[in-house]
């Protein structure tokens, strides 16, 4: 398995592939609803002023996610960033 590291410590304009969706119940299927899901791949666009949120895009939309929520999801880093 590739090293993993959580989303919410990458930077902006970096790529990465989602390896796993950590979280319980309801905040788990958020995310899936969301189409944050396994091989998915998932670049970092900003940061807000205050650094949370975060601005990311996955399959053609911008999400923003809390840097709270973001540690639930473990990433591979892509190296074309």
């Amino acid at each position: 398995m590739p090293d993993s590291i959580q989303l919410h410590l990458l930077q902006p304009g970096q790529r990465a592939t989602i390896l796993r969706i950590n979280g319980a119940g309801s905040l788990r299927r958020r995310f899936i609803e969301m189409g944050i899901v396994k091989g998915e791949t998932i670049l970092i666009e900003r940061n807000a002023p205050l650094g949370d949120p975060v601005e990311y895009f996955i399959k053609g939309y911008h999400l923003a996610l809390r840097r709270e929520e973001a540690a639930q999801i473990e990433v591979s880093l892509n190296g074309d960033s």
